[in-house]
């Protein structure tokens, strides 16, 4: 009986959801599989970028708010010059490019990160100050 109201109120309470935040812009990486040329493309939002036949155009760029440098998702509208139709369409996520990826026979899109302001990653820890006081 315990068990069960510990359960219920665990579940009763508001969900703990990952907070995320806009950036202005992100890092996307293209391939042209048939002749092995890739190129990194920096967008802003709104912004589009013909490579080959595809325009890549960058809707949203967000990540994870209590850690910049962490996983970034981007929602991407992909247009091929043949075809009429946008070839994909939704969000691609940094660290998984494989779980909503561009189904296209010659090219190959993917997110690298979003681009942050100034600052906003954290200071990278070097090993004297975290040794500092240690095994004294």
């Amino acid at each position: 009986m315990i068990r069960a109201a510990v359960l219920l109120a665990l579940l009763s309470g508001p969900a703990a959801a990952q907070g995320y935040s806009d950036a202005e812009g992100g890092i996307l990486r293209w391939l042209d599989k048939l002749t092995g040329e890739t190129a990194d493309i920096e967008l802003v939002r709104g912004q589009e970028a013909v490579s080959g036949r595809l325009t890549i155009r960058l809707d949203s760029c967000r990540f994870p708010t209590e850690n910049p440098a962490s996983d970034a998702e981007a929602h991407l509208t992909i247009m091929d010059s043949g075809v009429a139709a946008p070839v994909f369409e939704g969000w691609m996520v940094a660290s998984s490019p494989a779980l909503s990826a561009l189904d296209h026979p010659r090219y190959d899109v993917w997110v690298l990160r979003c681009s942050l302001p100034e600052g906003a990653l954290p200071e990278a820890v070097t090993p004297e100050t975290t040794s500092e006081g240690e095994g004294e």
